[in-house]
């Protein structure tokens, strides 16, 4: 009896082993993106700008009124934005600084591109950065009136940089910046 039930638990197992296992490919979690739907920033800020219904504003810091962040609770990203009004003659530190800032991730970028805005009816004009890659931010904007304003800002994930896993996030948060910037205006 017992070399019966031997016999069986053998060929049993000898059968099993025939299949060839393999590991389980990596997967993302399936994201389903809001349709997107804005509303304008009206308050006390010296700008307005439309940013996603999917999206809230908060002011992070009570020393800097007018630095907000635009935050994404469902994706756990934020679009910081920094405010401040300047001298005239202080234009082009501002600009080289935030120039700076943005080819700081070059490091980590693959590739980076700059997208120039130019709206003259309502006097903003700026720039778009957008990166490829592993880098921290993937995208990065200043706009100014060329005269006494100057708003940055930067988009940040909660999470380690991977452009596999954030890149639908990413791109319906790229629409959202480019929306921003361009309905931008000063008060």
């Amino acid at each position: 009896m017992k070399k019966c039930f031997f016999a069986i638990v053998l060929c049993v197992v000898a059968v099993a082993c025939q299949r060839e296992l393999s590991p389980r490919p990596y997967g993302y979690f399936r994201i389903d993106l809001p349709e997107n739907e804005y509303r304008q920033l009206d308050s006390v800020f010296p700008f307005r700008f439309h940013y996603s219904q999917s999206a809230r504003v908060v002011t992070p810091n009570p020393d800097e009124p007018f630095w907000i962040d635009v935050f994404y609770p469902k994706f756990d990203a934020k679009i910081h934005c920094s405010y401040e009004r300047f001298a005239k003659d202080m234009f082009q530190t501002h600009a080289e600084e935030s120039h700076t800032l943005a080819y700081k991730h070059v490091v980590r970028a693959d590739a980076i591109t700059e997208q120039v805005f130019v709206n003259e009816e309502k006097n903003v004009y700026g720039i778009l950065y957008e990166f490829k890659g592993n880098a921290a931010s993937q995208v990065q904007f200043f706009l100014t009136d060329s005269v006494s304003q100057f708003l940055r800002g930067s988009l940040y994930f909660n999470s380690l940089p991977n452009p596999d896993s954030i890149a639908p996030v990413l791109e319906f948060i790229r629409r959202d910046v480019v929306r921003l910037v361009e309905t931008t205006e000063w008060k």
